[in-house]
């Protein structure tokens, strides 16, 4: 059997592959409809004009549902294996899930409200999608360390703090350049100052990006040992 099938992997299985088709399907079609610089465009910049900006809204909103029912997923996870054996503290593990939550809604917000149509909305909710994400993963690559290695093996650790720290090292450069830019990308100019802030800010974007969607894929193996009960009671006469 596929280890994407196994108990509830195929929850950030789903993420991945969704997410990952949310990027590029947009930016295809972005670029097939001349709307964009095939050259490292924003990210929002793929999903501003239709009929793309109705494929990003879309995709990029059940991302967040998905990428929700993952965070709390892995936090009920995290809750079990402490029961079990107490290796952190609960709060740090609440933190993050709060925090990721945070971020899903800060992912909910760029898809809903377009780049063009009310930037100071849609920058905000890039901002807390990103720096909410990169917290997220930077707490829980540290559970990962303290529940190793009875829940998690080196291996995991390792690679979960090193793509954490990409996207730490990415989100930065990304805002500070976006900021310096501040240009959407069909209006830029090679030969301006700008573009060199643009480069800069897209690239760390699209890291930070697929920095996420590269740490929820090593979240599937933890998930194959899960199952999902839904149980109803009813009370009183019918």
């Amino acid at each position: 059997m596929l280890c994407f099938l196994k108990g509830m992997a195929f929850v950030p299985f789903l993420l991945v592959t969704w997410s990952s088709a949310a990027f590029i399907i947009s930016y295809v079609v972005a670029v097939l409809s001349g709307h964009v610089n095939p050259f490292l465009p924003y990210i929002s910049d793929t999903g501003t004009t239709p009929p793309e900006s109705g494929i990003f809204g879309f995709m990029i909103n059940f991302s967040a549902f998905l990428g929700a029912a993952t965070m709390y997923t892995r936090y009920k996870i995290v809750e079990k294996q402490n029961q079990t054996s107490y290796f952190s503290t609960p709060v740090f593990n609440l933190v993050s899930l709060v925090l990721g939550l945070v971020g899903c809604i800060g992912m909910g917000i760029v898809a809903n409200f377009q780049e063009l149509a009310v930037p100071v909305v849609h920058d905000g909710g890039a901002l807390l999608a990103f720096v909410c994400g990169v917290v997220y993963t930077l707490l829980q690559s540290i559970i990962s360390y303290k529940a190793c290695p009875q829940w998690n093996s080196l291996l995991t650790c390792h690679t979960r703090m090193a793509i954490s720290a990409v996207s730490c090292a990415a989100v930065v450069p990304s805002i500070l350049s976006a900021a310096l830019g501040s240009i959407p990308q069909y209006h830029i100019n090679k030969k301006k100052k700008d573009y060199v802030y643009h480069v800069v800010s897209a690239i760390c974007e699209w890291t930070v990006a697929f920095g996420f969607i590269f740490y929820f894929l090593t979240f599937i193996q933890d998930f194959q040992s899960v199952t999902l009960r839904i149980s109803t009671e009813i009370n009183g006469d019918i």
